[in-house]
């Protein structure tokens, strides 16, 4: 069970407006403690589930161009990679509801996988590049040519800004104990009290 220093908000504490997303994540995980503490910077949360999630993730920005099956492909690769229990029930979830088979999740780490389009291909490599495990990560020009053959210049940029943000967020919850770690998360159980 998740440990933060950075104590979670009880539910009755939250604002009324983040209390349906509290209850989502328990229903869909079991867990909402990301929530209860990211709560504490309420603001926060609503941009990363608003304006991260809907207006980028879900294309309710108007410029938003790479389409919601492709980014649901990348998240879950990169969390299933990344091992947050969290990530991993609710991104199975929306996954599937955009298209993404079982077979697909089963084949998740075997990118050339006949589950898997030359399009999804690419981007699952590019996800093995912007992964937490891979400081030597990369768009090699090999790569590059991958997804330029399915994608445009700003589309591959989008793809490549919601990896990193995705990344980037994994690094922190994991770090301020938010979240359950799974057996591949490659950030170890945090630290015993100093």
């Amino acid at each position: 069970m998740p440990s933060p220093q950075v104590p979670p908000l009880p539910r009755d504490q939250l604002p009324e407006d983040l209390k349906p997303l509290f209850d989502t994540s328990e229903e869909r995980t079991g867990d909402a403690t990301i929530v209860s503490v990211m709560a504490q910077q309420p603001d926060i949360l609503r941009w990363y589930f608003g304006e991260f999630y809907d207006g980028l993730f879900y294309n309710q920005h108007k410029g938003m161009r790479v389409d919601v099956r492709t980014k649901e492909l990348l998240r879950l690769k990169l969390s299933k990679q990344h091992g947050c229990q969290f990530c991993n029930r609710f991104n199975t979830v929306e996954a599937k509801e955009a298209g993404i088979t079982d077979a697909m999740i089963d084949a998740i780490f075997d990118v050339s996988s006949s589950e898997f389009s030359e399009k999804d291909r690419a981007v699952l490599m590019l996800a093995e590049e912007m992964m937490l495990q891979n400081m030597e990560g990369q768009l090699s020009a090999g790569l590059y040519q991958r997804l330029r053959a399915h994608y445009d210049e700003g589309q591959i940029i989008e793809i490549g800004f919601i990896a990193a943000v995705l990344t980037g967020v994994a690094k922190w919850i994991f770090t301020f104990d938010m979240v359950n770690r799974e057996e591949t998360c490659p950030i170890g159980p945090p630290k015993a009290a100093e």
